[in-house]
């Protein structure tokens, strides 16, 4: 892959315009996400092929309102809950991964901004998210970490009441397109690199430039970009306390990413095994597949079992999510990364299974109604996400400080 020098995105990339209507008051949630679903079913393939941003699925995002799915109603969001994000990515996963990942780390952003913000940032952004127009950014990967996400080489610089950004993070999804971006740098003044502080910078405040290119295997359309962002931001951008990231990754980052990106992984590979049983029940598919064969029944049967497990997990970490006071405990840590890895590994090995079932035609060439060769593409990043290796390495220390065994 060529990197091209770095660019200002302001006059390299197109930007969607904003889209402020929103639909009647008895629109549900549901009929929000069917119309943002819509409009990615529709382009999916030309994101795919091309590799560029979904711009048509954010503008209806923006239009429909449910950019603003997690501003409380006093905000003029939709007020909707951790619940309503799960059921909305597996909605649009089912047609289009990058789109749902794109929404759900969004969603992401806002919880966090939501939770730690103070009342002056809250009023500032939450408004303007709800209205379609901040599209939010995550800015956390970093070169010199490994991924490690509590910790930052990158220093912030104080000035009077104004804080310095130069920072450069090597994957930043949608991030040529967001309106603001959360930043995690090193707190100014640290003695070390966990010390580590989120900042919000709105576009029109940091210089943005994207610093290399997008053409991997899978996730193609989520065009996670290199960026370089340089800028100066107000002291009390800061969301959480200087330095305690740690707080926020615990309380909201790590929850969100785990159960959004498990529903975007479920959606994915529930939409396939949709679509596959359209196949199969299709006159064209009744005359070519034998719909009575033992290997093809258990297969589909194996299948529904990966997903219907996941569903569940989904769910239950849901509810112990929505319910918890403390969610950095060592038995809802384990939980929510073991959803992680769960969801990545098992819906990941349904579409691979579906491949095997309907075989060459409908299974691995581009061009079947089932989509599966872009499903199997797409989810083969999902154990790569935050790499389960690290979480295992997690859950084996959690284990220990958890000796009884206590279920959540």
């Amino acid at each position: 892959m060529t990197t091209p020098a770095p660019v200002s995105t302001r006059e390299a990339v197109p930007r969607a315009a904003v889209h402020t209507r929103v639909l009647p008051g008895e629109a549900t949630v549901r009929s929000r996400t069917a119309a943002v679903a819509a409009v990615a079913g529709e382009h999916a393939e030309h994101t795919d092929q091309s590799a560029t941003f979904p711009q048509p699925a954010l503008a209806a995002m923006r239009s429909t309102g449910l950019l603003g799915l997690l501003v409380p109603v006093d905000h003029g969001g939709l007020g909707g809950d951790v619940s309503d994000m799960v059921d909305a990515s597996i909605e649009l996963g089912r047609v289009d991964l990058s789109v749902a990942m794109v929404f759900a780390m969004h969603c992401q952003q806002v919880a966090a901004i939501d939770r730690f913000g103070s009342a002056g940032l809250r009023a500032r952004l939450l408004p303007r998210v709800a209205r379609g127009e901040l599209y939010l950014g995550s800015v956390t990967t970093e070169s010199g970490t490994g991924g490690h996400l509590l910790s930052s080489e990158s220093p912030l610089r104080g000035r009077d009441d104004a804080l310095e950004l130069d920072r450069f993070a090597p994957v930043v999804t949608g991030g040529a397109y967001a309106d603001g971006f959360l930043v995690t740098m090193r707190k100014p003044e640290a003695s070390g690199a966990h010390e580590v502080s989120l900042v919000y910078a709105d576009r029109d405040q940091v210089e943005v430039s994207v610093a290399g290119g997008w053409d991997p295997l899978g996730m193609r359309a989520s065009h996670s970009v290199p960026l370089k962002l340089r800028g100066v931001v107000p002291g009390d951008q800061v969301v959480g306390r200087h330095g305690a990231f740690r707080e926020v990754v615990t309380q909201v980052f790590a929850p969100m990413a785990h159960l959004g990106w498990s529903a975007c992984w479920l959606g994915t590979a529930a939409g396939a095994l949709s679509r596959v049983l359209g196949v199969l029940r299709s006159k064209p598919g009744r005359a070519s597949y034998d719909l009575s064969s033992e290997l093809l029944l258990t297969g589909l049967s194996q299948v529904r079992c990966r997903l219907d497990a996941v569903h569940a997990l989904v769910r239950h970490t849901t509810a112990v999510v929505r319910a918890a006071d403390d969610l950095s405990t060592p038995r809802v840590q384990l939980l929510l990364n073991s959803l992680k890895i769960t969801a990545s590994e098992q819906s990941y090995a349904a579409v691979d299974q579906l491949v095997d079932l309907v075989g060459m035609r409908h299974g691995y060439l581009k061009g079947s109604p089932t989509w599966l060769e872009r499903a199997l593409r797409d989810l083969r990043s999902a154990p790569l996400n935050y790499s389960n290796d690290r979480l295992h390495l997690a859950d084996g220390k959690l284990a220990l400080l958890d000796p009884e065994v206590r279920l959540v």
